[in-house]
């Protein structure tokens, strides 16, 4: 029997017992029956057991997740082992590059000495590989297809938090949309919604102003203000045709691995408000497009959602409403959401409750905040016999974390001071010819490619606010002659109203106002729990 000296060593047991029965105790909770994903190996006092290992089953995997740690701790590498081995099961992955360094997921890795002593610590045969991956970018900045979405997709709700509005503000919004959708005026890009609320500002739209209750011009004035100040600083880029597809997110390469999507920002890091937001729409409409089907032995996909804190920043609670409820629902729909920040607190408690499975990095508790942070981080794991979590966690090295998720039975794991096992494809960026080549090589990049600006909002209200063109000679009907009877006058009237009408409708003015009756009376957009619309694909 082993015993513990008098100083605390860096195992921080709680009860003297043998090392290995301990190692044996706790890799007894993450044995899985059915496919699993191997992370890495049980680790007490310094000693990683190649023998018992942290896994963590497919079938979970729809039950959410969190991963958590400061910087530099290693989260971008767990993003990268838990994608591959996804990818390998046949489950298509989404991944938010913000940093641009999980490119390398395309290529196979390179062996050196402490990739092969990492290996032989956690009992895992490494050996290089590469996986399918599709590269997409947000805004008009980086490489990759560029992911955009028409405004009436995107929503008021999604915007007014990229706009930091405040509720009030967001009510108007909403009503905005409302006209629009109404009127048959579609929302492609930022310009189109621009238009819409100068219109009811306008002494034109005064009239459709009023008939919106609770919609003050004043409040119109700073919409306005924030649309213009959101386009002047790169803006227009995120929105526009052809929208993007959710459903190319669910591709699987014919010999059954999943398809990775890697969607860089690293051009956009200077708006997280805006990128953050973006990843949530695409959540949003993953959520409208997919049918339910229970609990499936794997997920349909795995979306990470990066730099997650940012969401919560400053969010009404409409908002925060909205979150849970998607993220509770989407479940029944295959898809699995890991939720990526540096402090699990950084999460709201109904969304960090719905969380089955955690991967805690070390955190720091170098101030007072952080100190408080780590010990309600502490307070929502299981009770752990081996280790003083508390202390533990601030000493974690890198490529280590606490893991505790559920078992293949739905029972919460108990906490894992785990050695993670190495990527096997790049652990660094793809240089810049490679990843050219891929994006060129990718369909995507066609398919999403920018296509002429469509006849939506802003065209419709210029031609309104357009003065009518007097009419010509040839479109007068002529007066009826004398003596004619009364048949032909009734037949050269209605000869002239037709002419008329038929000269009104093929007009552009015409053809505006039919698309618009059309729109309106043949369809009802109908917007989800963050006010996004139903796409008719």
């Amino acid at each position: 029997m082993r015993t513990l000296p008098d100083e605390p060593t860096r195992g921080y047991f709680v009860h003297m017992t043998d090392s290995a029965q301990q190692a044996a105790s706790i890799g007894a909770g993450y044995d899985a029956d059915g496919p699993h994903l191997r992370l890495g190996a049980v680790v007490i006092d310094g000693t990683a057991y190649a023998d018992h290992a942290v896994t963590m089953p497919l079938a979970m995997l729809n039950r959410h997740g969190l991963v958590a740690g400061a910087t530099g701790t290693g989260k971008t590498k767990t993003l990268q082992l838990m994608a591959e081995q996804m990818s390998s099961a046949g489950i298509p992955v989404f991944l938010a590059d913000v940093k641009g360094d999980l490119s390398g997921i395309a290529a196979p890795g390179t062996s050196s000495d402490r990739v092969a002593d990492r290996s032989t610590e956690v009992g895992d045969e490494w050996a290089p590989a590469q996986f399918p991956v599709e590269f997409l970018t947000l805004g008009s900045d980086g490489r990759g297809a560029q992911v955009r979405v028409s405004m009436t997709s995107f929503g008021p709700t999604l915007l007014a938090k990229v706009l930091e509005l405040n509720d009030t503000q967001e009510s108007s919004l909403a009503l905005v949309f409302h006209y629009a959708d109404s009127a048959g005026l579609e929302l492609v890009d930022l310009k189109d919604l621009r238009a819409v609320v100068q219109w009811l500002a306008s002494d034109e739209g005064k009239q459709d102003l009023a008939g919106l209750g609770g919609l003050s011009a004043a409040t119109l004035g700073v919409i306005l203000r924030e649309l213009t100040g959101f386009a002047d600083n790169g803006g227009e880029a995120f929105f526009g045709v052809p929208e993007f597809d959710t459903q190319d997110l669910l591709r699987v390469t014919p010999d059954g691995k999943g398809v990775v999507t890697v969607l860089e920002l690293s051009g956009v890091q200077d708006k997280p408000q805006v990128f953050s937001t973006f990843l949530m729409w695409l959540l949003a409409d993953l959520f409208q497009e997919l049918p339910e089907i229970g609990d499936p032995d794997k997920p349909k996909l795995v979306f990470f959602l990066d730099e997650a804190h940012l969401l919560f920043t400053g969010a009404t609670k409409d908002f925060l409403t909205s979150v849970t409820q998607t993220v509770r629902l989407i479940r029944s729909k295959g898809v699995g959401v890991f939720f990526c920040t540096q402090q699990p607190t950084d999460l709201p408690d109904d969304v960090l409750g719905q969380l089955g499975n955690r991967v805690q990095h070390a955190l720091r508790a170098f101030t007072p905040q952080d100190a408080k942070a780590l010990k309600q981080a502490v307070a929502t794991y299981p009770r752990s016999d081996v280790y003083d979590l508390g202390e533990l966690l601030t000493q974690l090295g890198i490529g280590e974390a606490v893991i505790t998720l559920l078992s293949d039975r739905g029972v919460p794991t108990p906490p894992a001071w785990t050695r993670l096992a190495a990527p096997r494809s790049l652990m660094a960026a793809l240089d810049s010819k490679a990843l050219d080549a891929a994006v060129q090589a990718s369909p995507q990049a066609a398919k999403y490619k920018p296509g002429d600006d469509p006849v939506s909002a802003y065209e419709k209200l210029a031609e309104r606010s357009a003065p009518a063109a007097a009419p010509t000679p040839d479109a007068v009907p002529a007066r009826p002659k004398p003596g004619t009877k009364g048949r032909g006058r009734e037949k050269a009237a209605a000869g002239g109203v037709a002419g008329a009408l038929g000269g009104f409708l093929g007009s552009s003015m015409g053809r505006s106002m039919t698309r618009s009756l059309g729109s309106a009376l043949g369809r009802e957009i109908t917007r989800s729990l963050f006010g996004t619309s139903r796409r008719r694909r």
